[in-house]
């Protein structure tokens, strides 16, 4: 049984936030994908501060998550609204 007091981990390695827009399935998978991105990409960009990873690789890696992130928004069925369209 787990204790309600101990550390979340998987919480401090993978934090997420809370959503704030429209209420609906596709904007709701589509921020935690967006979530997601921004954490990858960040862990990308730090390796390649420290010297871990080359900016050639960096950019490509950040690259493939910019294209799945584009294609997560259209596999959703997510278009761009005009603006003031609620």
């Amino acid at each position: 049984m787990e204790n309600p007091d101990e550390y979340d981990q998987n919480g401090f390695i993978f934090p997420r936030s809370r959503y704030y827009g429209q209420v609906k399935p596709e904007y709701l998978a589509f921020n935690a994908n967006l979530q997601e991105f921004a954490q990858k990409t960040g862990y990308i960009t730090n390796l390649e501060n420290n010297g871990k990873m080359n900016p050639e690789d960096a950019y490509k890696q950040i690259k493939l998550l910019w294209k799945q992130l584009k294609q997560s928004k259209k596999g959703l069925g997510i278009v761009k609204e005009p603006p003031g369209a609620d």
